[in-house]
């Protein structure tokens, strides 16, 4: 998304520095840009203004820094005065009072917990997951799921209007053979007891009976052609295909907590298809070509040789035809200012095409192809079962529960049963997200379960585990959290902690500028680890007056702002492990 949202601290920083640029006459048009210390030694925030101008001004980086830090205004009490580091670096250390007074708003503010909403909220409709009807969904489903999800949720929380499509292939050459494979193969006691097993065990029977009979490829195509048409039986036998395969999906999202506003799969624009390629034609947009009719991109060098077909010569449609029908449903019937689609990396060029087009007949909606990579065996090779086949999310998340709770029954083998299973579901869930969105999304990253179910490290068992500390002070004391008198900030961990906290408001809306919920997943690890050190160098329950009262209350925004942001990333906690 091209609007970067306010950011607090930083944000004040920069402020700061760009009436200081203005006040040195340095040169307009540029950001002040100011980013997080990664090492406290040199402050809270620094910035490499000076280095970047130098050149402009024909000046000495360091010298230019000195300059912009005598004119630097800190009379709102900030910060300290700057200071300048190596050739030219100039660093902030943020006040007392500036952190005391961030911890108060922070404690006023448990709903947004400062993170302002946005200024002019869209509709944004997210497009993600998207399985095929009558297959069950595999482990590659994992990024586009739980992606677009994470996405939906820091969007609405934002304050934008979001609208989730489940966009399942519900209709195509599939359902030929599958149709046949249905009158002809069906095992019905097998259906009753794994629908989707079955009907991927039907099409995969037809699909190699095809290859030693050729005849049976036309008459899976002619119950195709008859499904078409709007033949009673076989569009009897497709709705239940449909609902069947919607009735197995749905068990995948309960258990990772994915829920959709609409399941608007191929199927649903059948009917635009037609009257939209008319009327392509018609504008001139469209032109047809041996046969076939495309759109030519000819003011796009990069798809000037690449036209989009829309019609086949055979007169059938096609996947561009179909996504081009829900453009102008999602836009001129859900009112969407922006379409995001989550989807994987290789399918870039048919998302250019269908977005040229829809410019080419005057969609203004902001259009976002959101790509991802793969996820890796050890071997570096694409994740498969032993004996080749694409592993099912299905397995890969029971394995990871289950795996879960060996760990759950070792470490506290007293709890209840019902307790070890439901923080099993958490840990063994909230690990697979994890794994997934602490990654860069383009990143092509190998599927380990040592690695994300270690309790140790940039893991989802790691940071629950900060949030059960957090909780378990309170269960000590024996009530929650009833507020601080005076808040005072005197151990450098306790303002190491208090900062962290505060920038909770700059990472959660800058996750959308380039689609990186990483960086939240990044910043969390961070809040865990300063946390961690908090809690080590900074006695709670045995400390008294208004430091007691600080430190419970750096321990409650910690336990909150990891709620929310693991929330976020659509991971739930829990009170024990």
């Amino acid at each position: 998304m091209a609007e970067t949202f306010p950011a607090q601290l930083q944000t004040r920083l920069q402020d700061a520095l760009a009436k200081t640029s203005v006040a040195a006459d340095l040169p307009d048009g540029f950001v002040a840009e100011v980013t997080p210390s990664a090492n406290a030694q040199f402050g809270d925030y620094q910035s490499n203004v000076a280095m970047v101008l130098a050149k402009q001004v024909r000046t000495n980086p360091r010298a230019l820094a000195t300059e912009i830090v005598e004119l630097f205004d800190t009379a709102d009490g900030l910060c300290e005065k700057p200071e300048i580091a190596g050739p030219g670096f100039i660093n902030f250390r943020l006040t007392g009072d500036t952190l005391k007074n961030a911890v108060n708003e922070l404690l006023a503010d448990p709903a947004q917990l400062g993170v302002d909403r946005a200024a002019d909220p869209q509709t944004i409709v997210v497009d993600f997951s998207a399985p095929n009807v009558a297959k069950p969904m595999h482990v590659g489903h994992i990024r586009s799921t739980i992606i677009g999800d994470c996405l939906a949720r820091v969007s609405r929380f934002l304050g934008h209007e979001v609208i989730t499509d489940n966009h399942i292939g519900d209709w195509g050459t599939q359902f030929g053979m599958i149709l046949w494979g249905w009158k002809n193969l069906l095992d019905e006691a097998a259906l009753e007891s794994d629908p989707v097993g079955e009907l991927l065990r039907i099409y995969r029977e037809v699909n190699a009976k095809q290859k030693d009979d050729e005849t049976l490829r036309d008459i899976c195509k002619a119950e195709l052609v008859k499904l078409q048409a709007g033949d009673e039986e076989n569009l009897a036998i497709w709705e239940r295909c449909v609902a069947l395969s919607k009735q197995g999906l749905q068990k995948i999202y309960d258990l990772l907590d994915v829920e959709f506003d609409h399941w608007l799969g191929e199927s649903f624009y059948n009917d635009a298809l037609a009257p939209l390629v008319d009327d392509l034609i018609e504008k001139g947009i469209a032109e047809e070509s041996e046969g076939a009719i495309c759109v030519f991109l000819r003011d796009d060098e990069k798809l000037a040789d690449k036209p989009c077909l829309i019609r086949k010569s055979d007169g059938g449609f096609l996947y561009a035809t179909t996504d081009l029908a829900t453009i102008d449903y999602r836009v001129h019937e859900l009112g969407a200012n922006a379409v995001w689609y989550v989807v994987g990396a290789p399918q870039q060029l048919h998302f250019d095409q269908i977005f040229g087009v829809a410019r080419k007949r005057g969609i203004t909606a902001d259009l976002q192809f959101i790509p991802f990579g793969s996820i890796l065996g050890k071997d570096r090779k694409m994740l498969r079962t032993r004996s080749g086949d694409t592993v099912q999310l299905a397995d890969v998340l029971a394995e990871a529960v289950e795996r879960a709770r060996r760990i759950i029954e070792e470490k506290n083998p007293e709890l209840p049963d019902e307790e070890k299973a439901e923080i099993a579901k958490v840990i063994g869930i909230g690990a697979v997200k994890y794994a997934e969105l602490s990654q860069f999304r383009m990143t092509d990253y190998i599927f380990d379960w040592d690695t994300m179910l270690a309790l140790k490290g940039n893991t989802a068992p790691y940071l629950i585990n900060a949030y059960v500390r957090t909780r378990s002070i309170f269960r000590k004391l024996g009530e929650d959290f009833s507020g601080a008198d005076e808040i005072v900030l005197g151990e450098p961990a306790e303002k190491a902690l208090a900062l962290k906290l505060a920038q909770f408001a700059e990472i959660v809306p800058s996750i959308l500028n380039d689609f990186r919920p990483n960086a939240l997943a990044a910043y969390l690890y961070e809040l865990a680890t300063t946390y961690h050190a908090f809690y080590e160098q900074c006695p709670i329950l045995s400390s008294e007056g208004a430091t007691r009262d600080t430190r419970l209350a750096l321990c409650e925004l910690t336990g909150q702002v990891l709620k929310k942001g693991l929330g976020l990333l659509g991971i739930s906690t829990t009170e024990r492990m």
